[in-house]
């Protein structure tokens, strides 16, 4: 192993040294090309706990099929509907209907690739099948179902891919 010292004081450090601990100086590091960082406790625990299973997020996207475009929500993300471009990536879609709020409701498809809805406080309601849904409340959604934001905007509910029903 190489002799190491302090660019700025000239003292011996060691080479996992960060700083100069005579000066304080910030030492330069230059990675071993077969060093591999110590993984975290979390990434320990993740990796022990994927290995028995070795399972990944499922292949399902939901489909909102809307009269202005389609709003697809892959399996293990959300999607906020609503009229904010701030808040709502799908924002344009919404922009032409003033009763649809700016933070109206939220889609979720879990892992394994079931959905929910959730009404955010919007100020005309979610609808699920003509049923109004409780704000806060997170309602299952499925393949056929329509869903309604306030009186205007109403989309078909469509599943693209087979959900894992392994993990229910």
């Amino acid at each position: 192993m190489a002799s190491l010292t302090c660019p700025d004081c000239g003292v011996k450090v060691h080479p996992e040294d960060l700083i100069c601990f005579r000066c304080g100086a910030n030492l330069p590091h230059v990675p071993e090309p077969d060093e591999v960082p110590t993984p975290t406790i979390s990434q320990k625990f993740i990796t022990a706990d994927l290995k028995p299973m070795q399972r990944g997020i499922s292949g399902v996207v939901l489909r909102i099929t809307f009269p202005t475009g389609n709003v697809d929500i892959p399996a293990g993300t959300s999607v906020l509907l609503g009229r904010d471009p701030a808040e709502s990536l799908v924002a344009a879609a919404f922009a032409r209907f003033d009763n649809v709020s700016r933070r109206h409701a939220t889609v979720e498809v879990d892992d394994s690739g079931h959905a929910i809805i959730r009404d955010e406080g919007s100020t005309n309601g979610t609808f699920v099948n003509e049923d109004r849904v409780v704000p806060g409340t997170d309602v299952r959604i499925v393949d056929g179902d329509r869903i309604r934001l306030a009186a205007d905007v109403t989309g078909n509910v469509s599943l693209q891919g087979e959900p894992d029903f392994s993990r229910s």
